[in-house]
Formats: structure tokens, C-alpha cells, sequence
């Protein structure tokens, strides 16, 4: 247990701390030595290197958090009793395991391509500061340390990007399953109406389960979502500018892998939201749907007082400021369009060509 604390403090210290200063050091004792190519290729990778200390460093203070939204998910699959359910769950569990895997593939495709297009050039490709180390004279050896450092941080970004994508896929798991149960309610001729009334409560009791893992996730969310909207739009305005005027066709590809992934780091999650807020809409036409109208009193407003919780839609918010969706984050990508914009009007890529 004391080994796996140091290791973790060592990681922790060396990712999230001297990885970012290592990148900034470089700036200011070599700045003259970088050409534009190298420039832009270092500081697209160091904006998003401190955007993902940030968000990992949130995601840490999250833990607690996490752990309450497992207490109720656990409350969840316990209603999950027959076949019919469990494969629906097993299901958006190996949808989860996809997410991680393709990520896992896109981000290291990137890592790889990246450091093969520049070391193949005899050109660092992250220009990162390792002291008693010259960058020239021992260029293999700080390349490779510089491979190393950004697989950790890659894996590190890796991490804080999917944990939230998979939550809220396990999320509308159970949104499903609720869904499901709502339009069978009152379906099974011979019961008495205590047991329909148990049964409509037991899905009012799966909603705010429901509810509650996802507020307890509201607030680990609401910060990473948040820094990575600020940094999307400078990120990919920059990647933009890159390959429109400083790029080859080897540095290009892997320029535009790290678009990509800079795309997937809000883009699936953002549209996951957006499915969810219609879930909920089609929560409360199951409930309108099902067969109600010869239920007894006590059923009637037990139904009218669900019916009006469904219809709020869950919303997550990033930072409390932006509504985590689909036209949020379009908005932010209209802001890489916007640097490129003010790039080429003023010619300013010209003057560093």
C-alpha cells in the first residue's frame, strides 16, 4: 500500500506538474531555435498538456463523488432481475469497454505517428526541457524521454476523457430499463391494484436513483467538460493554422489525428447528453402511454406526480455556465475557425514562413 502512494504521488508530480513546466522551459530558454512548424506542433500539444492536468487533477478530487454514483448504480442493477435486462445492461457495459479501446487506438495512433514524423526528420516533436540533457547531441535519448513522458500524459488525458463518457453510457443504460418498465406497467392482467401501485413505485424509486448518480457525477463532469470547452476552440485553431500553412504530409496526418482526439474529448459525450435529454421526453410518454385510465385514485396521483418529475430533462451543466450539448460544443468549434480567420486576414502566417 506505501509503494503503490509513492508511486502514485511520483506520477502524479511528474504529469501533472514538471511535464507542463518542462514543455514551458523549452519556450524560454530555446524559443529562437523553434521554426513555425515546430512551434505550432509544440503549443497546440502544451495548451492541451495543462488543460489535462486541470482536468485530471478534478477528476482525482472527484473520487469521493464517484464512489456515491456507485452506491446508487448498485441500487440499480439490483431491479435487474431478468434475462431481458441483464443482457441490456452486459450490453452498454461492453459498449463502455468499446469507448475505452477506441480511444485507446486513436490516441496512441496519434502518439505514434507524431514522434515517427519528426524523428525521422531528426526533429523533436514535442521540444520538452530534461535538464543535463542536450537536445542535439543526445537527440535520441531525450526523444525518446519525451515519448515517454507524453505516453503517460496521453494515457493520463485518456483516462479523464472516457471515465465520463462511460458513466453516462451506464446512465442511459438504466434510463432504458426504465423506459421499458413504464410502458409494461399495469401490462400483467390478474394483479390487484396494491401491486400495480408497487409496481409504479418501484420505478418512481428507480428514477431517483437515477437522479441521484447522476447529480453526484454533476459536479466532476461540470469541471473537466469546462476546461476542455475553453480549450478546444485555441486547440484546434492552432492545429487548423498548422496544417494550412506549415505542415508536410507526414506531420499533417498526425496533426490531423490530434484533431481528432481533441474532437472526441467532448463531441461523443456532448451528443450522449443531448440522447439523454430526449430520454426523458420519451420517459414521460411511456408513463402517458401505459394503461392508467382504469387505475384507482391512489394510482392516478402517485402517476401525475411522477409524470411531472419526468418531464424535467436531465441537463448537465460545464462549469455551471454552458449546457453540455451538441450545440454548445458546435459553438466552440466555431472558434477555431475564428483564429484561423484572424490568421489569414492579417497574413501572420506568412511572416513566420
Amino acid at each position: 500500500d506505501l509503494h503503490y502512494k509513492l508511486w502514485s504521488t511520483f506520477v502524479t508530480l511528474l504529469i501533472f506538474i514538471l511535464l507542463p513546466i518542462s514543455v514551458s522551459v523549452e519556450y524560454i530558454q530555446r524559443f529562437k531555435t523553434f521554426s513555425a512548424g515546430e512551434f505550432l506542433s509544440s503549443i497546440q500539444i502544451g495548451v492541451n498538456m495543462y488543460g489535462s492536468s486541470f482536468k485530471s487533477y478534478l477528476t482525482m478530487m472527484g473520487y469521493k463523488k464517484r464512489q456515491e454514483a456507485k452506491m446508487s448504480l448498485d441500487e440499480l442493477d439490483k431491479r435487474c432481475v431478468c434475462d431481458e435486462e441483464r443482457t441490456i445492461v452486459h450490453r452498454h457495459v461492453a459498449l463502455g469497454n468499446f469507448c475505452y479501446i477506441f480511444y485507446h487506438i486513436a490516441y496512441t495512433s496519434f502518439l505514434i505517428s507524431n514522434f515517427l514524423s519528426f524523428i525521422m526528420k531528426r526533429i523533436h516533436a514535442w521540444r520538452m526541457y530534461f535538464p543535463y540533457v542536450d537536445p542535439e547531441k543526445q537527440f535520441y535519448i531525450s526523444s525518446i524521454a519525451e515519448v515517454i513522458l507524453r505516453g503517460w500524459a496521453v494515457f493520463m488525458d485518456l483516462c479523464t476523457d472516457v471515465c465520463p463518457l462511460i458513466s453516462m453510457v451506464i446512465a442511459r443504460c438504466h434510463i432504458t430499463l426504465l423506459k421499458q418498465r413504464l410502458r409494461n406497467l399495469r401490462s400483467e392482467p390478474g394483479r390487484t391494484e396494491d401491486e400495480y401501485l408497487k409496481e409504479l413505485a418501484d420505478c418512481v424509486r428507480d428514477h431517483r436513483l437515477i437522479l441521484d448518480y447522476v447529480d453526484a457525477l454533476r459536479s466532476v463532469f461540470s469541471g473537466t467538460i469546462f476546461v476542455q470547452f475553453l480549450l478546444i476552440g485555441i486547440v484546434l485553431g492552432l492545429s487548423m493554422i498548422n496544417i494550412m500553412f506549415f505542415s508536410t504530409l507526414s506531420t499533417g496526418v498526425a496533426v490531423v489525428l490530434f484533431m481528432s482526439c481533441v474532437s472526441m474529448q467532448t463531441f461523443p459525450f456532448c451528443y450522449l447528453c443531448n440522447m439523454i435529454m430526449d430520454d426523458c421526453q420519451e420517459m414521460a410518454d411511456s408513463l402517458f402511454q401505459s394503461d392508467w385510465t382504469s387505475a384507482d385514485r391512489r394510482y392516478k396521483s402517485t402517476l401525475v406526480y411522477f409524470l411531472h418529475n419526468l418531464q424535467q430533462p436531465i441537463i448537465l451543466t460545464a462549469g455551471g455556465v454552458f449546457p453540455i450539448s451538441m450545440q454548445t460544443n458546435l459553438n466552440m468549434v466555431k472558434l477555431a475557425f475564428t483564429v484561423v480567420t484572424i490568421v489569414k486576414q492579417f497574413n501572420l502566417a506568412e511572416k513566420f514562413q
